[in-house]
């Protein structure tokens, strides 16, 4: 099988080794089934070194694949059905959602399952001149309906079923929030209304943009020209299936399992299956925070839930594992990657104090901001490579949040004994 650039839409990077590849597997709103977390482990433990790598947009990555690997993994993932398309390269990517514990999180994740279904394979918006993001939120409270494509938070009017959409935000180098596109939209017209917004983009981008830069190009006012009026509302017929994960009675019915820097053993996720299938309805959630989150059922027994938690190594004891962090893949397997982020990751929190503990943290390992820095109230990204007497090593920007939509950086181009020293501060 000859490697093409467009097995980026099947959800397939180069890794930073050249002889292997990432195999990305797309979740709306970060759901994955018991049984297909148990298949994802068994192909990890064969294909990936035994580890899958959960990512800030709640999918989940299978590293150090061999090309004679990628039809068989897959194939097996499309046996549970996972489809990967789109989960790369110029398309809609997975949708996600990081509000499926607020009150009115079944029509969240039915909205969120029906978008993906929409856009997945859909060939009519898989030659986008870049990603196209899109995400649902309960609320603004995250800040991460800023950093999408299009987000969509339910109307500040509190008209059910009707949603505000803010569009063309995104990180990065250049790092630019979302703007309100428009409010009080039905629910029936928002997928209308992405497809406007994607052919919009596509007629009208260069490759290789973001929508942010477009709206750069013509601004905001003559965006909304292109793309609102009259919007068609194709209301679709109740289903049986448009809400998989278990609604908690009250927060202690809420279960946690941190992965630090993401990274899970697959033993690991093949236990918190098996956890899900016997207590929380046989759901797992990824969260954009790279943790996996469980709801118990009713009447499930949390005490006997904790329990097996802790037996397969999720205790939440240790600093690692109380400490909210983001971390990329970094310089370990990503061909942009300036820093061994999971190596710095680990030596930071070694210097955190409980204030610093108790922060949002994020590390990117390049200025592309995989790891959405700018929206932890302590933020790192590697911004640079710099020859000294040791040979080439990063430098580091340090961002803190303040009054603006995002972090900003407050300390640059640290060595790594410096920005452990800052750390050390807080």
């Amino acid at each position: 099988m000859t490697v093409e650039k467009n097995l980026r839409l099947e959800g397939i990077y180069p890794q930073r080794q050249k002889e292997f590849y990432m195999q990305r597997v797309k979740l709306p709103a970060g759901i994955i089934s018991a049984e297909q977390a148990l298949k994802v482990a068994q192909l990890a433990e064969r294909f990936a070194r035994g580890v899958v790598h959960l990512t800030t947009r709640g999918s989940i990555e299978l590293h150090w694949l061999t090309e004679g690997d990628l039809e068989y993994v897959a194939g097996q993932l499309a046996q549970v059905g996972l489809y990967n398309r789109g989960a790369c390269g110029g398309a809609v990517r997975g949708v996600v959602c990081g509000s499926l514990s607020a009150a009115g999180a079944p029509a969240l994740e039915a909205l969120v399952r029906r978008i993906h279904r929409h856009f997945t394979g859909n060939a009519r918006f898989e030659k986008l001149p870049k990603k196209f993001k899109v995400g649902v939120e309960a609320d603004v409270s995250s800040g991460r309906h800023l950093i999408q494509d299009l987000g969509l938070v339910p109307a500040a009017s509190g008209e059910p079923s009707r949603f505000d959409v803010w569009a063309a935000g995104g990180l990065g180098r250049e790092p630019i929030p979302g703007f309100l596109l428009a409010r009080d939209v039905a629910e029936d017209a928002l997928i209308p209304l992405i497809e406007r917004v994607a052919k919009v983009y596509e007629a009208h981008t260069p490759a290789g943009k973001r929508l942010k830069h477009l709206i750069r190009e013509i601004g905001q006012d003559e965006f909304r020209l292109r793309v609102l009026g009259e919007l068609e509302e194709v209301s679709s017929a109740p289903t049986l299936t448009g809400s998989l994960v278990p609604v908690p009675a009250d927060a202690s019915g809420r279960l946690v399992a941190h992965v630090f820097a993401g990274e899970l053993p697959c033993q690991g996720l093949a236990a918190l299956a098996e956890i899900a299938r016997k207590h929380c309805g046989g759901i797992l959630m990824i969260t954009g925070d790279q943790n996996v989150v469980l709801h118990l059922v009713d009447g499930g027994e949390r005490d006997e839930a904790v329990a097996a938690l802790a037996a397969a190594g999720f205790a939440g004891e240790s600093a690692r594992e109380r400490v909210t962090f983001r971390v990329c893949p970094g310089s370990h397997e990503c061909i942009m990657g300036l820093a061994p982020t999971r190596e710095v990751a680990a030596a930071v929190v070694e210097e955190m104090g409980e204030e610093a503990l108790g922060l949002t943290w994020a590390i990117s390992g390049c200025p592309n901001c995989c790891a959405q820095p700018q929206l932890s109230q302590a933020g790192i990204v590697a911004s640079r490579l710099v020859t000294d007497p040791a040979g080439r090593a990063p430098r580091f920007d340090l961002y803190r949040s303040g009054a603006g939509p995002f972090a900003e950086p407050v300390q640059q181009g640290l060595t790594l004994p410096q920005l452990l020293a800052e750390v050390k501060k807080i």
